[in-house]
């Protein structure tokens, strides 16, 4: 999410009223993809993962798969409130990348979906990595609208349109990546792969994965009302949504990860 000076930013003020719409809206993660982070992260029993930006706790559901301790860190209240009802048998605590609330040497891997783009690079890399124990793992993760798709195109236009009158960064813009590439980064090479998701929702939940955008959920009532209706006017005008009860929205999911070095 954000750092601790930039906690009033419109975008997490956007996270925090849209927690219940984002935890309806948004895609969980592909089953491929967290079981490949355990292996390469070297997850198990006996081994503890931090989640960074947890959210309402979509990705740590998930990591229960590796049977490693999981422990979350949220900065926002609405985010935490929901975590706490749909992920109750894993602690969340209050802290930002920048600002980890856990001791030096605390965990085996650190992960943040959808998360890491929001963070302060040059003050969130030493911080992940003092939490790290030597030669500990760090894993990020996206979901990627697949815009090759007509509706789902025409739904990131609806999305830039507020986007970049905000000046908030794109995800598939990749801004964050130069930050592993200077020469005082504390991790290793950067390495990727990219897996392939699906959303299978009736289409209203569509409307909820639009409104949850943190630039649209900070909107005043009645302009977010206008959102839903321009989305609503493409899923009932495309022909791959048209009519349809239940639609499916194809995903890119990038992975990536490191070591500390």
């Amino acid at each position: 999410m954000a750092s601790r000076p930039q906690r009033t930013h419109p975008a997490v003020r956007g996270f925090d009223r849209a927690a219940e719409t984002y935890e309806r809206g948004r895609p969980d993660y592909p089953v491929a993809a967290v079981d490949w982070l355990g292996r390469v992260l070297r997850l198990g029993h006996g081994t503890t993962v931090v989640e960074l930006g947890s959210g309402t706790g979509k990705l740590t559901r998930l990591l229960a798969r590796t049977r490693a301790a999981r422990i979350a860190i949220e900065p926002t209240a609405g985010m935490r409130r929901v975590f706490e009802r749909t992920v109750p048998e894993v602690p969340v605590l209050d802290g930002t990348a920048e600002t980890i609330p856990l001791p030096e040497g605390f965990a085996d891997a650190v992960l943040a979906a959808q998360a890491f783009h929001w963070f302060s690079p040059r003050r969130a890399l030493p911080e992940i990595a003092r939490v790290l124990r030597p030669h500990g793992g760090l894993g990020l993760v996206w979901n990627l609208r697949d815009d090759t798709v007509d509706w789902s195109r025409r739904l990131t236009e609806i999305v830039d349109s507020y986007r970049e009158a905000h000046r908030i960064p794109r995800t598939r813009d990749h801004a964050w990546r130069p930050a592993f590439e200077r020469s005082d980064s504390p991790f290793g090479p950067l390495r990727s792969r990219v897996f392939s998701h699906v959303q299978r929702a009736p289409r209203d939940v569509f409307v909820s994965r639009i409104l949850s955008v943190s630039v649209i959920a900070v909107l005043p009532a009645a302009e977010r009302r206008t959102v839903a209706d321009r989305v609503r006017a493409v899923l009932q005008s495309d022909p791959s949504t048209r009519g349809r009860r239940v639609v499916e929205l194809p995903y890119r999911t990038e992975v990536y990860w490191t070591h500390r070095a």
